[in-house]
């Protein structure tokens, strides 16, 4: 028995697109270029429908809305070229199965629709409901590699399992804590952070577990740990990979039983709390140094990794965008040189290094416009990107692709259409020229 699937998305390149790709699965597809248009057929008989989120009139979260009303158990993808955390959250916790950024290739879209299809025959089978997920924090951010990211956080936030935060330094681990908590259950009870590696080792048992009067010289009055202050909220202990392996043993019960025992104390307090950990070295080194204990480990439910800038680059302008705004220079503007120059960065600081950067050049620079010569030396030093070593036969292909893609406004597939050329050869060529969009940069 074929299964039927519905697009609608206004671009009908796209839904062109969808309707091919899938129709070689062998599904029977039909499309919409409006949701107004959707809501009058009779949904009911699909077994799929995939829709766009920003579209004029009814978009594509109200459209949501509206199918979950009528038909809760039909399920619903949806698709933007605008991800975020917060219109991630949203289309999850008004029940869209999955969500997927633009632009996104044939294979994946088809492993998506698939895995989404498997999982509805699989409730059928047993019965079994959507997950309710809750509000947001801000995180910057719409590639594909951000979406995934926030596409995990939504789905553990509202959890109670212990997780586990690993990335480099400055790609955001107390800002994703803050964000799970604040999706959870616990969100109006406390969140506690401990830095673990700012506490000398000698006193953050003291600070974690608490003490009784007398405990030790100074000791004067009784003490409630931070673990006691975090009732029914959640502890984040940042840089957890500085703490020695005997307070690592104490943990571990604490997280098996739920129980603490104040230093010269033994009166046992049972305490309910989430659990949140960050490491920026890695956890698996040093599980083999024997620095860090594996029966630990496993006592966190989920790893979740946040990715380094470096590894979505194309997110660079927006962050740029949103950091000036933070910084009070929203007027202020970058040139396509700086630009350039901060794509072909590798960013081992991440966003908090981007963020240093951007604050040291607003104080340097006489203008509004942030120019190559009043960046920091390490920019400086760099050799001028390949872009001014093209031949004039490449010269000549990458004003033609630039051209393009402004003329579609970035449809990469529509572009890819109209070259000729496949989405994968075309953003090999745009990560080649150092195309990016919302910069109308020139070769010189």
């Amino acid at each position: 028995m074929k299964v039927h699937i519905l697009v609608i998305d206004d671009d009908e390149v796209a839904c062109e697109f969808l309707q091919e790709a899938l129709s070689r699965e062998g599904y029977e597809v039909r499309y919409f270029t409006s949701a107004k248009a959707a809501l009058a057929s009779d949904l009911s008989r699909y077994d799929l429908l995939m829709s766009d989120i920003r579209m004029p009139g009814i978009d594509g979260l109200e459209f949501l809305k509206r199918v979950r009303d009528q038909w809760p158990e039909l399920p619903v993808i949806l698709m933007t070229a605008y991800g975020s955390l917060e219109t991630t959250m949203n289309a999850l916790r008004l029940g869209a199965w999955d969500y997927i950024s633009k632009p996104f290739s044939p294979d994946a879209i088809r492993e998506m629709v698939k895995k989404v299809l498997d999982v509805r025959e699989l409730r059928q089978k047993r019965g079994g409901g959507g997950q309710k997920l809750r509000e947001d924090h801000q995180f910057i951010g719409s590639s594909a590699t951000m979406v995934d990211f926030y596409k995990q956080v939504a789905r553990v936030a509202d959890a109670e399992a212990s997780v586990l935060i690993e990335g480099e330094s400055g790609t955001g681990k107390e800002l994703t804590a803050r964000s799970l908590h604040q999706l959870s259950i616990r969100r109006d009870k406390p969140f506690v952070v401990v830095h673990c590696g700012a506490i000398p080792d000698t006193l953050l048992e003291s600070e974690l577990f608490g003490y009784e009067k007398g405990a030790f010289t100074g000791a004067d009055h009784s003490h409630a740990g931070l673990i006691e202050s975090a009732q029914d909220g959640t502890i984040f202990l940042d840089e957890i990979t500085e703490m020695s392996t005997g307070l690592q043993a104490k943990l571990l019960r604490f997280m098996q039983d739920g129980e603490v025992r104040r230093l010269g104390g033994h009166t046992v307090r049972h305490v309910s709390l989430r659990v949140l950990a960050a490491a920026n070295r890695n956890i698996d080194e040093e599980i083999k140094k024997g620095t860090f204990r594996s029966d630990l480990l496993y006592r966190f439910v989920v790893r979740l990794h946040i990715p380094p800038l470096r590894e979505h680059k194309e997110d660079l302008p927006q962050l740029v965008e949103s950091l000036l705004k933070k910084l009070g220079s929203s007027s202020v503007r970058i040139s396509d040189e700086v630009m350039e120059l901060f794509l072909a960065y590798d960013w081992p600081g991440n966003v908090r290094e981007l963020q240093n950067v951007l604050q040291q050049t607003l104080l340097l620079s006489p203008f509004g416009l942030i120019l190559p010569e009043y960046l920091p030396e390490r920019f400086q030093r760099r050799k001028k990107t390949d872009i001014q070593g093209l031949t004039p036969l490449e010269e000549a292909e990458r004003e033609q692709i630039r051209q393009c893609l402004q003329q579609v406004t970035w449809n990469q597939t529509r572009a890819a259409q109209s070259l000729g050329i496949d989405r994968k050869t075309l953003r090999t060529k745009i990560q080649r020229y150092g195309l990016i969009r919302g910069v109308d940069n020139h070769v010189s």
